[in-house]
């Protein structure tokens, strides 16, 4: 949800103390960036989908999707993210756009390749929230500390910024209700709540561990 706060941090001539320079990451940082934290945000969807939760953002619209029509949810993400590659490029630029889709595509190929290697028989609704929701929110930051992102309304709600004036956080906090409020009609009432811990859980994530002033890298 405050999406827009890890990518200002990431702007080039953004500085932890207003006089020293950020670092730039080298390619095979990069790269090691978008493996792992792709990885985290697939394994964080197959917690949450064996359990049959949502949670927010762009995920939690794949997966939401995911319980109408039998399509994978790795796939869905990348369909759903497609517009927003648009905004993407007219928000943060070239460059990030390009990630962004990278990062997509790994995500769609992580999520088909993930289930042969992870088979989850059982797993209990409040562990899967907490936990799904968690490692989804650390493979984003990990993305966001290198420069990409997972895409969707994340992106939505930065160009909706840049464009318009329009608080980003306001405006993803208002796309996570309407996610949640959608899944009243697909989730029985218990799993909806457990997907509304996914999706604060996910969102704590950002809060309490993305401090741009205590971080030089970019």
């Amino acid at each position: 949800m405050i999406f827009a706060r890890l990518w200002a941090s990431l702007k080039p001539g953004n500085t932890n103390d207003g006089s020293t320079e950020r670092l730039k990451h080298t390619p095979l940082e990069d790269a090691y960036a978008f493996a792992i934290g792709c990885s985290m945000i697939v394994l964080g969807i197959v917690l949450l989908k064996t359990v049959g939760l949502v949670t927010g953002g762009v995920a939690g619209i794949a997966l939401l999707v995911s319980y109408l029509i039998p399509l994978p949810v790795g796939v869905l993400f990348m369909l759903i993210n497609v517009p927003f590659f648009v905004f993407a490029y007219l928000g943060m630029g070239r460059v990030f756009m390009i990630k962004t889709i990278i990062v997509s595509m790994a995500i769609m190929g992580l999520a088909v390749l993930m289930p042969m290697a992870v088979h989850i028989d059982y797993v209990q609704p409040l562990f899967a929230a907490v936990f799904g929701g968690t490692i989804i929110g650390m493979g984003i930051l990990s993305l966001a500390r290198h420069g990409a992102g997972a895409g969707g309304t994340g992106v939505l709600s930065l160009y909706l910024q840049k464009k318009r004036g329009i608080n980003a956080g306001q405006t993803q906090l208002i796309i996570d209700l309407i996610i949640m409020a959608a899944s009243m009609f697909v989730i029985p009432g218990e799993r909806l709540l457990y997907s509304v811990v996914s999706a604060a859980a996910m969102s704590l994530v950002m809060m309490s561990w993305h401090r741009p002033e205590r971080y030089i890298g970019r």
